[in-house]
């Protein structure tokens, strides 16, 4: 549906993104994660031809951002970092004028009005001026405003710095409705958290290029994660312990106090596996526990730092 193809974008002689590349397929929800710094607002003023890239192309529907920006531009919806209201209007008037702009009038601009202020939770607080609207609130209308035209694409980029828990949490649960409804979304962040709750496929970026790219199990696999497997049972473990042993798909097996503790990066085989063997031996698991590698533990090992550490040289 959307292909970004080698962008690159310098600013004097320094490159901000370099070489930048992926697909996001309908109805996918995509992750852009990475580091303050990583290149991702960037990318993303790419996407939406607020910036030409130096090189490289943005194809939507078989058509380019160079050549056919009305096109793309009318079927993409932004919700940039910063918001972008006018806090001197009510949220209705808000929404009016974005629509307008988009050229939508009459009946199908009170429809449209009325659905974003449904979907962003704020029908009750309409007549209010935007001004008075605590930090959570001006986010969801900010989202509401990106979605006014009704957009096949949604780009939403860091929608959720600087707000308080249940409003990120309400941001988090609308975006993941709004793509359940069809909408494609690309999701910037760099919370590993937020890109695991909300994003199947994802692109990891770091100093203005994309280090990783696929599905999280992908990125994962990438990084040389592995599952960590516990599985509680009473019974002569030990004999199990040498049996399994000889399975090279079985990493790092011990006996740790009534526990078989393993690793695998197939934890549904591994676990298969196992409970097998002790039925065997006339075990039977107590508890099972499987911890799944995360997106940090992912980063780390591509880039030997923390997420969170920030990246420099792009924006």
């Amino acid at each position: 549906m959307l292909e970004v193809s080698h962008l690159s974008k310098r600013f004097s002689d320094k490159y901000a993104v370099k070489n930048v590349s992926f697909q996001v397929n309908q109805g996918d929800s995509f992750g852009l994660l990475g580091p303050n710094g990583a290149g991702k607002s960037t990318t993303i003023s790419m996407v939406t031809g607020l910036l030409s890239p130096d090189e490289g192309e943005v194809t939507m529907h078989g058509k380019t951002m160079r050549k056919h920006p009305k096109f793309l531009k009318q079927r993409i919806g932004l919700v940039p970092q910063t918001i972008a209201l006018y806090d001197t209007l009510t949220a209705r008037e808000n929404l009016e004028f974005w629509g307008t702009v988009y050229g939508i009038t009459g009946s199908k601009l009170k429809d449209n009005v009325n659905w974003c202020l449904r979907v962003a939770g704020l029908e009750d607080n309409t007549k209010q001026l935007v001004k008075k609207y605590s930090g959570g609130m001006q986010r969801r209308l900010n989202i509401a405003v990106g979605m006014i035209h009704r957009p096949e694409v949604l780009i939403m980029d860091e929608p959720t710095v600087g707000i308080d828990p249940q409003s990120r949490n309400h941001i988090l649960q609308t975006v993941k409705d709004l793509n359940k409804q069809g909408i494609t979304v690309i999701y910037t962040s760099h919370y590993m958290e937020e890109v695991q709750f909300l994003c199947e496929r994802l692109a990891i970026m770091d100093h203005g290029q994309v280090i990783a790219y696929g599905s999280l199990n992908d990125v994962r696999q990438l990084a040389g994660t592995l599952a960590t497997i516990t599985i509680e049972a009473q019974g002569d473990l030990d004999s199990i312990l040498k049996e399994l042993q000889q399975d090279l798909s079985l990493k790092n097996l011990q006996n740790r106090d009534g526990a078989l503790v393993l690793q695998s990066t197939n934890a549904a085989a591994a676990v298969s596996k196992v409970v097998l063997a002790m039925s065997q031996h006339g075990l039977q698991p107590a508890n099972i526990n499987v911890e799944e590698p995360n997106l940090e533990a992912a980063f780390l090992h591509l880039t030997g730092r923390q997420l969170r550490d920030g990246g420099e040289g792009a924006v």
